[in-house]
């Protein structure tokens, strides 16, 4: 994957609730930096060989500047605890051009924007594009507590501050999220995004799909799946490199093809950048990720190599 590589610097830096580090990215000569859309994200080249993706956070209209809100994971691997020991004030940084892989969708007639904690850090952007468009839309923030919370003060004082509504884990009954309520009856031009946890995100689809609304009008973005590798051996065939190996039960594609010389390049290794996606030439794939539509993996076209797998004995592959 080739892609134009920024130096930017940390301008302003800022921990906010329970663990997030709230970072101001610029260029260094002070000039607008490329435009991006709501939804979109940035690759944070922490250290070598280590990158990370973080969703914009800011308002897209704002040219001057990056934000970025990271929370540091217990379970980093790296990436987050990098971000928070490394990225001080002043610290040069190299990142990707903004990428898009959750956009807001066209004519839409209503948006509702579901974020579970640092889940919301896309569902900022998306608020502020939407709000200078001059859509409806709703925007709700759940979270363990507001004492553990980040951008509450941006939320309350934002133009869009009457859209919002946030819910704590540990306050009262009545102000909690209630599902049903906010997807209603679903319409054909009311569409869901969601982001957050992975089991906060599984309720909110799987309840938005019971209450009737279509898949194409819910959209989503894990931050972070569990990967399960679990299955028969089979061989996978890297058609341009002439070379074929065979994947153990338990072992990645990635992890196999590296072993004969192979290189993919990689960053989440989760099934949900998209780093690693290779064309499928023959065979079919047993898809694992979180990154392809339901539409594409029917195409059996595409695998991500970092946790799919195969259903047949073979795949051929165009690397």
């Amino acid at each position: 994957m080739n892609e134009e590589l920024l130096k930017v610097i940390v301008s302003k830096r800022q921990i906010q609730g329970d663990g997030v580090v709230v970072l101001d990215l610029t260029r260094p000569d002070g000039g607008p930096l490329p435009v991006f859309e709501a939804g979109a994200h940035v690759d944070i080249h922490v250290a070598p060989g280590l990158i990370r993706q973080y969703s914009l956070c800011g308002d897209p209209s704002n040219a001057a500047v990056y934000r970025l809100g990271v929370l540091k994971d217990p379970a980093s691997r790296g990436g987050s605890t990098g971000v928070h020991e490394v990225l001080l004030e002043g610290t040069e940084v190299t990142i990707s051009t903004p990428r898009n892989h959750f956009p807001l969708a066209s004519q839409v007639t209503r948006s509702i924007l579901i974020g579970g904690g640092i889940g919301i850090t896309p569902m900022i952007a998306m608020a502020y594009a939407l709000q200078a468009d001059g859509q409806d839309f709703e925007l709700h923030y759940c979270a363990r507590s507001r004492c553990s919370t980040a951008f509450l003060d941006e939320l309350q004082n934002a133009d869009y501050a009457s859209r919002v509504s946030v819910h704590f884990d540990d306050e009262a009954v009545a102000q909690k999220l209630d599902l049903n309520a906010v997807l209603g009856t679903p319409k054909a031009g009311v569409h869901i995004y969601t982001c957050g946890p992975a089991g906060f995100m599984d309720w909110v689809i799987a309840t938005a799909l019971k209450s009737g609304y279509a898949d194409a009008q819910i959209h989503r973005e894990y931050f972070q799946v569990k990967v399960d590798v679990s299955g028969e051996s089979f061989e996978v065939v890297a058609a341009r490199s002439g070379k074929t190996v065979q994947v153990a039960a338990g072992q990645t594609i990635l992890e196999a093809l590296a072993g004969v010389g192979i290189k993919i390049e990689i960053s989440c290794e989760q099934g949900v950048c998209g780093t690693c996606v290779c064309d499928v030439i023959e065979g079919e794939p047993d898809h694992r990720d979180v990154y392809l539509t339901d539409d594409e993996k029917a195409d059996n076209d595409q695998i991500l190599v970092c946790c799919s797998r195969a259903k047949s004995q073979k795949l051929v592959l165009d690397i």
